[in-house]
């Protein structure tokens, strides 16, 4: 006998060919989604982002968008003009005042349109969340934004405008000046009440016709629900002292104290010609 001893090798496992047609489907099914999915998640991938501050002017907004979407000058605000955005008919195609202050993140497919409708869609949202569906509302809540010193002071200016409206008072408002004018300033010229511009507070009675910026969500809630007050009129004496009153004599006596600080400040300005020190 030999002593060589012979061992059957033994089969390993195999695999059914159902089995194989199941690995088959599936690995298509990934190539099939891979297929789809990736040059979408290309798209969707952020290439920046573009922070809207409160208060800024859509002009500013749209420069700012032509750079951080590296287009020509001037782009952002033709697709504005053309876009068809989702406005209220009283805006006549004007976003001004629904370009929503916040941080949007740019994709290497954004667009000046689609990202000014992403704007629009955004400022929709916040105004139905906080049920306001008056474009008057928005149109206070810009005034608002650009003369309360601070948030504090919004609900108080709000109440001012509401009050001076009823009394069919001119607003007198020099942040609707500025923006007739194109800038912004404390300085408010005699000259400038009589620019000719129908968002000149001093010379036309009512609102403007428009929002003059892009008001935060604390302007808009004081626009829409002001605390109840007497006051017509205010003047920011220095940073954090904003005063109120329903008394002219002493509005003036509150301008004085202004003026005085301007005077022996390198800012200088003046606000004698301001009846509610906007």
């Amino acid at each position: 006998m030999s002593d060589v001893q012979h061992t059957r090798r033994r089969p390993g496992p195999r695999f059914p060919r159902a089995g194989w047609l199941i690995l088959v489907a599936v690995l298509s099914l990934v190539v099939v989604l891979a297929v789809l999915l990736v040059p979408r998640l290309l798209r969707e991938r952020q290439y920046g982002q573009l922070t809207v501050p409160e208060g800024q002017r859509a002009s500013q907004i749209y420069a700012t968008a032509d750079q951080a979407l590296k287009v020509p000058a001037g782009t952002t605000a033709q697709a504005a003009r053309t876009a068809h955005l989702d406005l209220p008919a009283e805006a006549n195609g004007n976003p001004e005042g629904f370009l929503f202050p916040a941080t949007y993140p740019l994709r290497k497919d954004t667009t000046p349109t689609s990202l000014l409708a992403y704007m629009v869609k955004t400022a929709d949202q916040r105004l139905a969340a906080d049920h306001i569906t008056s474009y008057r509302t928005v149109v206070i809540a810009s005034i608002v934004q650009a003369e309360a010193d601070r948030s504090a002071d919004m609900g108080k200016v709000a109440r001012v405008i509401d009050n001076r409206l009823a009394r069919n008072m001119p607003l007198q408002m020099d942040s609707t000046i500025n923006y007739a004018l194109g800038r912004s300033t404390l300085r408010t010229s005699h000259a400038d009440t009589r620019t000719k511009s129908p968002y000149n507070t001093y010379v036309f009675a009512g609102l403007p016709p428009t929002p003059i910026d892009n008001p935060g969500p604390d302007a808009l809630k004081a626009a829409a629900a002001p605390p109840a007050g007497d006051w017509l009129y205010f003047v920011t004496v220095k940073p954090g002292d904003t005063r109120f009153t329903a008394d002219y004599r002493q509005h003036l006596r509150n301008v004085k104290e202004f003026n005085d600080a301007q005077k022996n400040s390198a800012a200088g300005g003046s606000a004698d010609t301001a009846a509610t020190g906007g």
